[in-house]
């Protein structure tokens, strides 16, 4: 067994996550690739180091310890990107998911049978009707509707749109109206989004306080503070120092609009 097979047989589930992260590669391939270019990026920083440490006194393994961990590192980081791709294509069917299923609702409300209604809701843009897509593409190759549905029930990144898959596929399964449960699953997912909504404009009014104490009050009044006393003590200010302060004023804005980001609700209104 080679060292690729090795270690894909260590990933986890890696074939169903890179369905769900909708990369076109099989495990080996991917693996092969993170590994080869982790080896890479290794051989370039225990080389570096070689150069860095030739006139040091350091252990001759110095530089194969650091070219090693540097690989490691690298191997990792690129198996994680497969989870940052699941949890940001979640994060992008989340945001359409509650439109695009009120649109199945008034399609199947109207009359369609499922098929025609999901085939509807696969035309447009966003990654929630790409996903719908994806499953008529299935179903086009010959998959029977009910597979076609739990498949994308199981390789789905979102776990709302799971939910909308899960009740349509239940119902197919019954033989009961799609409706009504594709109804109610709406409305719990409209009153999570309100929930975090909620949720939001409590973290909204703390956040502002702190921006407001932290980015600026406390800039404004410390440099006035600042300046008198380095006036009265004697301290020189260069451009260097203000620089620099003007630099941390700059990374603490930074900081507090990420804040802001991170905690706005994942939805389009």
């Amino acid at each position: 067994m080679s060292i690729v097979q090795y270690l894909t047989r260590k990933q986890l589930f890696l074939k169903k996550r890179l369905r769900m992260a909708k990369i076109d590669s099989t495990p080996d391939e991917y693996v092969g690739k993170a590994f080869t270019s982790s080896i890479l990026f290794g051989f370039s920083a225990a080389f570096f180091a070689f150069i860095m440490m030739s006139k040091s006194e350091l252990h001759i393994f110095t530089p194969i310890l650091i070219g090693f961990f540097v690989a490691w590192v690298f191997f990792k980081i690129n198996m994680k990107k497969v989870d940052v791709r699941i949890r940001k294509r979640a994060k992008e069917i989340d945001r359409e998911v509650l439109f695009a299923g009120r649109f199945l609702l008034i399609k199947l409300n109207s009359g369609k049978p499922l098929i025609n209604a999901l085939e509807e809701a696969s035309y447009g843009f966003g990654e929630a009707t790409e996903y719908f897509r994806d499953i008529m593409r299935n179903i086009h190759m010959g998959t029977p509707l009910e597979k076609a549905l739990e498949e994308g029930t199981e390789y789905c990144p979102s776990e709302r749109l799971k939910k909308i898959l899960f009740q349509v596929t239940n119902a197919l399964k019954i033989g009961v109206d799609v409706t009504n449960f594709l109804e109610a699953i709406l409305d719990e997912i409209s009153d999570e989004e309100l929930t975090d909504i909620l949720r939001y404009g409590k973290k909204l009014s703390s956040l502002t306080m702190f921006y407001m104490l932290g980015a600026v009050i406390v800039p404004s009044l410390g440099m006035t503070l600042f300046v008198v006393v380095a006036s009265l003590i004697s301290i020189k200010l260069d451009m260097v120092a203000f620089s620099v302060i003007v630099l941390l004023l700059f990374v603490l804005q930074f900081i507090f609009i990420t804040l802001f980001r991170s905690a706005r609700p994942n939805m389009d209104v």
